[in-house]
């Protein structure tokens, strides 16, 4: 990004504002990074002034409008609609005028600018130092936070001081609805845009009230200012302005708050903007700090000798707990809240990638975002019917609920994501010990995902069961029979759903699940195929993947790739190609289902035809790196998925951050260096380091307990806060309780790295540079 400033282990920063920080794309990608969040409201960090800037964005948790999809030719079964989040007023905008003249950065002279996002204190902090056109001095700092403890609330403190008297200031600060949007670029992962989404219902001094057009969701936003300043209040349907004035200094204080879906009115507004007001910034900040401590002290991470990494990793879990926050069931988006990329859609990735992090680090978010999925299940069971499947069927994107993809190879074909949910299930139950959740609708999502593969899955001649026609996650190798990845965590799904079932007989009773239907998941577990290539000595993909044809890599050029948008699907459908760790994030997940050697070999074949055209890759091929013994690898797929957003740039961070890489590099931390395996619900650690790198330190939840793991290229030890914890390290059995325990890291042969089409940077090399 440009004009970032060398890593700092609890802050990202922003120094100057260059010609460069100006441009569109990179105005984008700032506002991306310095957005805050607590899992309902979102704001992303435009400048206090919002001009220039690259995208407004202010969003509520499943505000969204309903919009028509339009195929050139229609079949049964695609979805009719499909679902954009909506930018909510914005109360963020705060414009100051100085004897007359607008502050703004293009103007005038400025001599210092920094913004600085502090991951401890869950502020955004900018200070500026402007001389006008006629010669006026003023300095600004503005804080801004989005609070955890407070969930409908967001406040800025925006305080002006000036070098000469009588200089005469004036802030007009906005609460402004229906703002224009950049038009939609050309990319399949860019948002719908929306015109005028917001329908005004009603409107006062202090509160706008407005209705989605179509989806008829309300919304009501109220803003208060405390200032020693002079106010005058104007208000319309779509703006109340705050004019405040005053000479040499002023400084405001503006409070939000926001009420929408079935707590939407202006009465529940105004009661939590007069509950912050009423609290005070300054003691709303003390809580802010407080709550992240709390957070910290059990989820932080600490990696010595990779100081950007070191950041990106911090970085990345704050803006994790930012999306999945929760005071109430919700979803937590691909881009979280980051920006509308993706429409603002939940998909897999939260399952696989962000509720992991979660469960181990604030299990109390992920409990509440599987409950969301439970709330969804009618739909879900209406998705499957007009599938004419069985159970439950979940949508591959969506906000709602209902299925919003109108590309049927993934919208339609791609049912891992309902195993994917059950495993989130079951890994959640296992860590947490909610007993409660896993009885009641954690149960019932498992039974009818269950339900869906016995009607899938069917007994072919050879005796075994299979599953035909399906896409994994590997999107370039669609419609394949026996898709390794879907048929180990189908396996999964079919056997945690009986077993809980026979845990809570009553409630499997309440649910008609009779023996019969038990035996069958049971008997369809045991015997899905894995297919396999015994010429290749390898796990295939998908039945017949190491048949099809060898993309030709030699003549793709680097600016070919993403590949997708340069080659027709049918090219990427008969080649050997994976746009993304497919069976390769089968291992990371389900490790126990493959002997060391098979993951070895495994690794190379798949390693040399991954293209990591989704950032989802490189978190799960790190994991198998570091477990196949490709160290110095692992931590380049490390530093390339930590440092996606916050140092590489591109113009999909505009849209929004990818919260499932900025949750992939905490996985490929603790999963892969830490070495953590959770199956069968027990706690297992075959930690490796790179001897470049001295020492890593990690800290997870796991029931009552706090436990930390702390590595070096020697040794490992073991620290639990809590009641005693049962782990396995390297195999041997150990429990945690009361003095650290500390074991030798047995030696392991050290690969080099595996051909690869498009090797990562290596990070060694960036480091001793």
């Amino acid at each position: 990004m440009a004009d970032l400033a060398a890593a700092e282990p609890w802050c990202v920063r922003q120094t100057g504002l260059s010609a460069e920080a100006l441009e569109t794309a990179a105005l984008r990608q700032a506002e991306s990074l310095f957005a805050l969040a607590n899992g309902h409201i979102g704001l992303r960090g435009n400048l206090d002034e919002n001009d220039p800037q690259g995208m407004p964005g202010t969003y509520l948790n499943s505000l969204f409008e309903v919009r028509d999809l339009r195929y050139a030719e229609a079949g049964y079964g695609y979805p009719e609609q499909s679902e954009t989040i909506v930018d909510a007023p914005n109360g963020k905008l705060i414009a100051l005028s100085v004897n007359g003249e607008p502050f703004d950065v293009r103007t005038g002279a400025l001599v210092a600018h920094e913004r600085v996002l502090d991951l401890r204190a869950g502020t955004l902090r900018r200070e500026v130092e402007w001389v006008s056109p006629a010669g006026a001095a003023v300095r600004i700092v503005s804080t801004r936070l989005v609070s955890f403890p407070h969930p409908s609330v967001a406040a800025i403190r925006y305080e002006v001081t000036v070098r000469d008297p009588g200089v005469r200031l004036r802030l007009d600060s906005d609460l402004l609805a229906n703002e224009e949007q950049a038009a939609q670029r050309d990319d399949p992962r860019a948002a719908t845009t929306l015109h005028r989404p917001l329908r005004p219902v009603g409107h006062s001094d202090d509160v706008l009230e407005h209705r989605t057009r179509r989806s008829g969701l309300a919304v009501a936003a109220a803003v208060a200012h405390r200032t020693a300043g002079t106010q005058a209040v104007t208000s319309g349907p779509d703006r109340i302005r705050c004019t405040i004035t005053g000479e040499g200094a002023l400084r405001v204080d503006k409070f939000l708050a926001y009420a929408w879906g079935e707590q939407a009115s202006a009465r529940r507004a105004r009661q939590d903007r007069d509950a912050a007001v009423a609290l005070g910034f300054d003691a709303l900040a003390a809580e802010q700090r407080a709550y992240l401590d709390d957070f910290w002290a059990a989820a932080d991470v600490e990696l010595d000798g990779d100081p950007e990494v070191q950041q990106a990793v911090r970085f990345g879990l704050f803006h994790v707990l930012q999306a999945g926050a929760q005071a109430g069931p919700h979803p937590i988006a691909a881009k979280g809240l980051t920006g509308n990329g993706y429409d603002g859609h939940t998909l897999w990735d939260t399952e696989t990638f962000v509720l992991p992090v979660l469960t181990y680090t604030h299990p109390a978010c992920a409990g509440l975002a599987l409950r969301w999925r439970h709330a969804t299940l009618p739909a879900a069971r209406e998705r499957a019917r007009e599938l004419r499947l069985a159970g439950a069927a979940y949508p591959w994107r969506t906000i709602s609920g209902s299925e919003c993809s109108g590309y049927w190879p993934a919208g339609t074909a791609a049912l891992h994501v309902n195993a994917d949910i059950a495993d989130a299930v079951l890994r959640y139950a296992a860590a947490s010990g909610d007993d409660g959740f896993l009885r009641e609708a954690g149960l019932e999502i498992l039974v009818e995902t269950a339900r869906l593969w016995c009607k899938v899955a069917h007994r072919a001649d050879d005796g075994r069961w299979h599953i035909s026609g399906v896409t994994g996650p590997d999107e370039y190798t669609a419609l394949m029979d026996d898709n390794a990845f879907t048929n180990l965590m189908a396996r999964h799904n079919l056997r945690g759903a009986a077993a809980a079932c026979e845990r809570f007989p009553d409630r499997a009773h309440d649910l008609d699940v009779g023996a019969g239907e038990l035996a069958a998941w049971r008997e369809v577990a045991d015997e899905l195929h894995l297919p396999w290539s015994p010429a290749r000595e390898v796990h295939e993909q998908a039945a017949g993947f190491t048949r099809l044809q060898e993309w030709d890599f030699a003549e793709t050029k680097d600016d070919d790739y993403p590949l997708m948008m340069r080659f027709p699907y049918l090219d990427l459908y008969r080649k050997q190609v994976s746009k993304q760790a497919d069976l390769v994030l089968a291992m990371a997940l389900r490790s126990d289902a493959f002997t060391a050697a098979e993951k070895a070999r495994n690794f190379a074949y798949y390693e040399a035809r991954t293209v990591r055209d989704s950032s989802l890759s490189a978190p799960a091929q790190a994991v198998l790196a570091a477990e196949t013994g490709h160290l110095e690898l692992a931590h380049d797929y490390l530093a390339e998925a930590a440092l996606l957003d916050l140092r590489a740039g591109g113009e999909s961070s505009g849209d929004g951050l990818h919260i499932a890489a900025c949750a992939g590099s905490w996985i490929a931390l603790v999963m892969g260096f830490g070495g953590l395996r959770d199956n069968g619900g027990r706690l297992s650690f075959a930690p490796r380091l790179p001897e470049h790198l001295p020492r890593l330190c990690f800290r997870l939840r796991w029931r009552e307990s706090s436990l930390r793991v702390t590595v070096t290229p020697a040794e490992a030890t073991y620290e639990v806060s809590g009641p005693p914890v049962e782990i396995t390290h390297h195999g041997e059995a150990v429990t945690v309780a009361g003095a650290p325990v500390t074991r030798s890291i047995p030696p392991l042969e050290v690969r080099a790295a595996p051909p690869s089409p498009r090797p990562p940077a290596r990070r060694r090399d960036a480091l001793e540079a």
